[in-house]
């Protein structure tokens, strides 16, 4: 399922919701509030980066990097009532391809663990239907990795940062929708066959997710 797919499929929830939960009771967000969410998660990688030598020299190669999907994890503390700070972990799996005129070949598979914290605004904390926007830092850690193909290749960890817009749909008592959008901006380095290829990755995913949320 593609990051489209799931936005589409998530709004079109989020609004017959809104629409038939009008008379039942629900949990509005306040400060102090916990807040749990479980989400399906595309992460939708932007990589089109090129191969280079290690002098410089182009190879007419670049990096292609595969999406995946996942379960993921929210967990948002409110500082107040309108401003709240969420942590959310998960890992994904992707492929990383050498794309160029008459070449496609996967070269490595790494799992990816993206945490991701961020300061959040929510406009409305009493309303039902309930948008946000945020920002914030993420680590990329790369593990697990695999090389394909009798390539060898190294990714190198680092800090990256967030752009953030999500809505809660609040259902019946502390029950809640969420469909929340992020961009992560992050570059990577990618050393193959110890150095002798090279590319400077800007990842920069798509972080499409959807799915319930609990307030204690």
């Amino acid at each position: 399922m593609t990051a489209t797919r799931i936005a589409l499929c998530a709004s079109a929830a989020v609004l017959a919701l809104a629409g038939t939960a009008h008379a039942q009771d629900f949990t509005p967000k306040h400060k102090g509030l916990i807040m749990l969410n479980v989400r399906a998660t595309d992460v939708s990688p932007d990589a089109n980066d090129a191969i280079t030598t290690a002098a410089g020299a182009p190879t007419g190669l670049h990096v292609d990097v595969k999406d995946d999907v996942m379960p993921t994890i929210g967990l948002s503390y409110f500082l107040t009532d309108h401003v709240a700070i969420e942590a959310i972990a998960g890992t994904t799996r992707h492929t990383v391809r050498a794309q160029g005129t008459g070449v496609n070949v996967a070269v490595h598979d790494s799992w990816v663990l993206p945490p991701v914290v961020s300061l959040q605004y929510h406009f409305a904390p009493a309303a039902r239907v309930s948008p946000y926007v945020g920002a914030g830092v993420n680590y990329m850690i790369f593990y697990g990795g695999k090389d394909r193909n009798g390539f060898n290749v190294k990714l190198k960890d680092g800090f990256g940062y967030a752009l953030q817009a999500g809505v809660d749909v609040a259902t019946k008592g502390a029950w809640s929708v969420n469909v929340d959008v992020k961009k992560v901006f992050f570059e990577t380095d990618a050393k193959i066959n110890g150095g002798a290829l090279k590319s400077k990755v800007n990842l920069d995913p798509w972080v499409v997710s959807a799915g319930v949320g609990y307030k204690f």
